[in-house]
């Protein structure tokens, strides 16, 4: 294992480094970033502006936090960036930063030596996927932040056998639940480490491991009372979304799915750091010999990686998932790796010296080209085919950021047509998506932040979603929007199903984003008037999923 070994030294310039790092992702979110907030980030602050207990698909930290920050630091995000963005996004920054300072806390704690924890930050600080994860304000900032410290605190609990951490644990994972509902796998993993490891199994039936069960239930509190008084919808989705509801998308047993997992992990990873996790859950298998507080973070890694697992037969997942998987395989990897880069073969250590300097190259190049992907795409002009009727757009295949783009640009173009539409009508016209992602983007960069909707369910394109139950909505409340204008964004042709809502519809010309004078992202516009309703039939969306 690691060479132990306490420094003060080295512990302030672990401090050093993770207060620099907050301070450089502040001036870039304040002063650099070029990109516009993600579909997720839109969706969230539009339910930042409609505080709730929950939400239909997560629970409420992630709006209570983003209005948070949007409160706080809104006037000097719109003084600087000319938008809320700075504000929506500060938090991922100082979650992240927290993170950073649990891992190295965490890495201390295992194996009580700084020089391996300071060595397991920098190697954190090389992987653009966690880099992303402190920077985009989604709820795996404030979720992976938990699940970190909820380890640290655990660690007193379960290991160094601290009365007074139960509590606190129960309460870290009860936020971290508030964010993500994998949160509760923290406390299967803990339960399972308990029971495999002989000499904290009486812990079992202690008080104290059912005082943190019991704390961390309370969470359940405020989710349960809102889907009692909303059919129940967040189990329906979290059902579909994991593959255990039948589906449009869940219709059967899907042999590739495992594989897809492995290969999309190891994207993530960049190969080598899946490479090193798992060559230390081998070293670090669970046997009698390995130390329990060693065992502690072996089970609290591999449980949650196995259940996503097991949920790719039956569902595609995202990336994302198992993340949380990794915060204490880091620990692991990094304690792996001390030893083959110490290793006593002279080849051993240099083969394993030079994939290591190599990794770390490429992750720190990723990184800083991930900020501003611009530079990506100017190399890639050479090599992206001609635009074309059926190819409009072959530039944003190489670009990986394309999702976080042009939304500010859409916005400004629709901006100019609600004002010709206004001077002549004397009324605000409506914004609407068909997608869920998209209201809370269009609604966020437009102009005095009006609220945008959805029409995505009546026409079949989408599933359910948090627009379904805020009212009035044009879908379920037509009255309410009866002979408006809407001017409705959407990603292909969609006038004849528009039509039958409508008094008459006009399709403007597209919005196109350009970058280096290549699209890079395209709308569809229809300026819709005389709004009649959806037949109520397709306004029950039955068919739509969840």
């Amino acid at each position: 294992m690691a060479n132990a070994g306490r420094s003060v030294r080295l512990r302030w310039v672990a401090a050093a480094i993770i207060l620099a790092v907050t301070a450089l992702r502040l001036i870039y979110l304040f002063a650099l970033c070029p990109y516009d907030l993600a579909p997720d980030e839109g969706h969230y602050w539009d339910w930042s502006r409609n505080l709730d207990w929950s939400y239909y698909s997560k629970g409420p930290l992630i709006a209570w936090i983003i209005r948070a920050g949007c409160e706080l630091f809104g006037d000097f995000a719109v003084a600087t960036q000319g938008t809320l963005m700075p504000a929506v996004r500060l938090p991922a920054v100082l979650f992240g930063s927290a993170m950073l300072a649990g891992l190295y806390v965490l890495t201390f704690q295992s194996f009580r030596s700084d020089r391996l924890a300071l060595g397991t930050v920098l190697g954190a600080l090389s992987i653009p996927a966690f880099n992303a994860c402190s920077i985009v304000m989604t709820i795996d900032a404030p979720f992976l932040c938990c699940w970190m410290w909820a380890l640290v605190f655990g660690r007193w609990a379960l290991i160094d056998g601290k009365t007074w951490a139960w509590p606190v644990v129960g309460l870290i994972v009860a936020a971290g639940i508030l964010a993500k509902y994998t949160m509760a796998l923290w406390l299967l993993s803990a339960g399972l480490f308990l029971l495999f490891t002989p000499a904290q199994r009486s812990l079992l039936g202690r008080p104290g491991f059912w005082v943190m069960a019991l704390v961390a239930a309370l969470s359940a509190i405020p989710i349960l009372v809102w889907n009692s008084q909303h059919d129940w919808v967040t189990f329906r989705h979290v059902a579909v979304q994991a593959g255990v509801a039948e589906s449009k998308k869940n219709t059967g047993v899907r042999w590739v799915g495992p594989f897809e997992y492995m290969g999309g992990q190891l994207i993530v990873l960049l190969g080598y750091w899946f490479v090193c996790w798992v060559g230390a859950l081998i070293r670090f298998w669970p046997r009698s010999v390995v130390p329990a507080g060693v065992r502690y973070l072996w089970w609290m890694s591999v449980p949650t990686f196995l259940v996503f697992a097991a949920s790719s037969v039956r569902a595609a997942g995202q990336l994302n998932w198992p993340v949380a998987a990794y915060l204490s395989g880091a620990v692991l990897a990094g304690a792996w790796l001390s030893e083959q880069l110490n290793s006593s073969q002279l080849v051993w250590r240099r083969v394993t010296r030079w994939f290591f300097g190599f990794a770390i190259g490429i992750g720190v190049a990723l990184s800083v080209l991930a900020h501003d992907t611009r530079i990506v795409t100017r190399l890639a002009l050479p090599y992206a085919p001609p635009e074309t009727p059926t190819d409009p757009m072959p530039l944003r295949r190489f670009d990986p950021a394309a999702r976080l783009k042009g939304y500010h640009f859409l916005a400004s173009e629709l901006d100019q047509i609600r004002r010709t539409i206004r001077e002549a009508d004397g009324k605000d016209p409506v914004l609407a998506g068909l997608r869920w992602d998209v209201p809370g983007l269009l609604g966020f960069y437009a102009e005095e932040q009006p609220r945008a909707y959805s029409f995505g369910l009546v026409l079949g394109l989408d599933r359910h979603s948090q627009y379904d139950l805020w009212h009035p909505n044009p879908t379920d409340d037509p009255e309410a929007f009866r002979g408006r204008t809407f001017i409705v964004v959407a990603g292909g042709d969609a006038t004849a199903a528009l039509g039958a809502a409508f008094a008459s519809v006009q399709r403007s010309d597209d919005v196109v984003y350009r970058e280096h004078d290549r699209a890079l992202a395209q709308w569809y516009v229809f300026v819709c008037r005389g709004y009649k309703g959806f037949d109520p039939k397709l306004r029950r969306g039955s068919d739509a999923g969840h």
